[in-house]
């Protein structure tokens, strides 16, 4: 093969060098994805915060890759409710930092994130409902989270 090794490694490479022209596609048409209230979905993530997104576009919105299905907004920083990270039993992540949403602009703190819609699911339910829960950004909500939360209820 072109690559000078077994075909599983080929397709992997391969696999590896599409993504980035996978994420760019997926970043174009986000317009095409609607938050809870039905309008069009807007970022999570903004100036001064870490970029997020499975896609890291700012916006909650997946592809095949994100079995979570990373659709919720969540902010970190509230003071509100109980810490996403401890509450899900997961590491301490969410006190992380990573690139800007501003490209070029060094490294910012964890803020708005889009969390698994699962892990969500899981964080109510173990902090104590929605009123023990840190705040959330229902503009940036993908509305996919309202069609998988409606196939887990019937």
């Amino acid at each position: 093969n072109v690559y000078g090794g077994d075909y599983k490694s080929s397709l992997c490479l391969f696999s590896n060098m599409m993504r980035p022209l996978l994420l760019l596609l997926a970043a174009s048409t986000v317009s095409a994805h609607t938050n809870v209230y039905g309008d069009d979905l807007q970022s999570c993530s903004s100036s001064g915060m870490a970029m997020t997104g499975y896609t890291r576009t700012g916006h909650c919105v997946s592809d095949q890759w994100d079995h979570g299905s990373h659709h919720v907004c969540i902010d970190l920083s509230s003071t509100s409710g109980g810490n996403f990270c401890a509450v899900t039993g997961q590491s301490n992540w969410c006190s992380g930092i990573m690139e800007c949403h501003d490209a070029g602009s060094g490294d910012c703190p964890l803020k708005n994130w889009c969390v698994c819609e699962w892990a969500f699911a899981s964080y109510i339910e173990k902090a104590g409902g929605c009123d023990a829960i840190q705040d959330l950004k229902c503009e940036a909500i993908n509305s996919e989270v309202i069609t998988a939360y409606r196939k887990v209820s019937n």
